[in-house]
């Protein structure tokens, strides 16, 4: 027996980079299951970051893909933390079409003094800071942003403080990241097995329902809520990541005596946004002074921090457009 499925035809081949909507009826619940492997493998090893830099990036990544996906139009959610640990800086974007990018920002001989011990908590790696969540909602209207802080928890602890302190709606989340073996085929006599990183998370939110017409406008069934994060607590960090277990199977396996009912899987993949058009564009919004600076053995070079990517120009191209500018 599967989960009941609504909507269009979900590809059952579909079983990384996706996030997976579901119901369950009796519980009152809604949620979202996201299943990552190669788009998280590829922002991870884009980078030549410490593993356990890569594993906070990719609870960040997981979490994002989880949060942004509640986005209902056309618009980016990014995902921050500015603290004054070791890992001082993550910043993910997830937007609308499912494309994620992400990059951290640390002091290597921090991680590599913390990376010695025996044990650490995340919380070790983050320190004392601040998470803050965005949603950018185009143009043509005012981007929302919440904040909570970071006090040496890990980063499922704070987005759980933000739902209850600033949207006082009862949630669940955990999320999971992992190296995987993958065996590759032969190419040119090499065997193209090797580890890959692997991220999934689950989120649960409690709905409540409308009453009668002598009851309160919102009913709340607590007991439900109790039983869902009863029941999501008993999910494990290899069944998050497995790639051997399908996501909608998954929610079956948690929610079945709950009705659960899965809906349409969304494809996500890795995307950056930046290109050598981007880049000069922004790069012109300099004085050329500025530009002088930038220059270095006659060339301006920048480096993309989501995806590695490398632009080099030449500093007349600028005075070039502002010749034919003016």
């Amino acid at each position: 027996m599967e989960v009941a499925q609504t909507g269009s035809p979900v590809d059952a081949t579909l079983a990384d980079d996706i996030v997976l909507p579901f119901q369950a009826d009796l519980a009152d619940i809604s949620g979202r299951l996201v299943r990552l492997g190669p788009a998280v493998d590829a922002i991870l090893r884009g980078h030549n970051y410490p593993e356990s830099v890569c594993k906070l990036l990719g609870e960040a990544v997981a979490l994002t893909a989880l949060l942004g996906a509640s986005l209902k139009f056309d618009g980016k959610f990014t995902f921050q933390t500015k603290t004054d640990g070791p890992v001082n800086l993550l910043v993910v974007d997830y937007k609308s079409t499912g494309a994620l990018r992400g990059y951290a920002g640390f002091d290597a001989e921090a991680v590599a003094a913390l990376d010695t011990k025996e044990e650490f908590e995340p919380g070790d790696l983050l320190g004392q800071g601040h998470l803050a969540m965005t949603i950018d909602r185009g143009p043509d209207m005012d981007n929302y942003q919440g904040v909570v802080a970071l006090e040496g928890g890990n980063l499922n602890e704070a987005a759980d403080t933000y739902f209850r302190q600033s949207e006082q709606l009862p949630t669940f989340i955990q999320v999971a990241v992992a190296r995987h073996y993958s065996a590759g085929a032969s190419k040119d006599g090499v065997d193209q097995d090797q580890w890959r990183w692997r991220a999934g998370g689950l989120m649960v939110q409690h709905l409540t329902r409308e009453g009668g017409h002598d009851a309160p406008e919102k009913v709340s069934d607590e007991d439900g809520w109790n039983r869902a994060r009863i029941l999501a607590g008993t999910v494990q960090d290899q069944e998050l990541v497995d790639p051997l277990l399908p996501p909608d199977r998954l929610v079956y396996r948690l929610f079945h005596e709950e009705q659960a009912r899965a809906f349409q899987m969304r494809p996500l993949m890795f995307k950056c946004g930046c290109s050598p058009d981007r880049v000069k564009s922004m790069l012109s919004s300099f004085a050329t002074g500025e530009l002088q600076d930038m220059a270095e053995d006659g060339r301006i070079r920048v480096t993309c921090q989501f995806c590695n990517s490398r632009y080099d120009f030449d500093p007349s191209d600028f005075a070039e457009t502002r010749d034919k500018s003016d």
